[in-house]
């Protein structure tokens, strides 16, 4: 039964040691929505576009790793997806950040700007998500 969590666990592992290590190395925040906002501008992008590079990469080194490739279930249709990621994509930029880049990277620098954005982003997950439960939708 344990075994089921190692997969998340070392997921967590290896996002703070990622973000940790583009902190060190670059002095810059490991932010995903900064990063990509920063290649698709066109702007000095190097260190940013291979943290992107390795994300995408991701599930492959796990195929190769464990043998198989990562299990996904998205139970949504398209559109529905293609208006949740514009919806992201807003949100990050009005709140300016994303979770990665508040939610592991400010809170771990105890930012309190980061602490209100994540108690925003999960308290609006939990509420959108309980409406979705209450009116039948999954």
């Amino acid at each position: 039964m344990l075994a089921q969590y190692w997969p998340s666990l070392a997921g967590g592992v290896l996002i703070g040691l990622a973000c940790a290590g583009y902190l060190l190395l670059n002095g810059r925040i490991a932010g995903i929505s900064g990063i990509m906002g920063r290649v698709l501008a066109g702007r000095p992008f190097l260190p940013g576009a291979a943290l992107l590079a390795g994300l995408v990469a991701g599930p492959g080194v796990w195929r190769v790793v464990a043998g198989v490739w990562p299990v996904v279930h998205v139970q949504a249709p398209w559109p529905v997806l293609v208006v949740a990621g514009f919806l992201v994509g807003f949100g990050t930029r009005m709140g300016s950040g994303c979770t990665s880049g508040h939610g592991v990277m400010g809170l771990a620098r105890l930012s309190p700007r980061s602490l209100v954005a994540v108690c925003c982003f999960l308290g609006t997950g939990v509420l959108v998500a309980s409406l979705f439960h209450l009116a039948g939708w999954r």
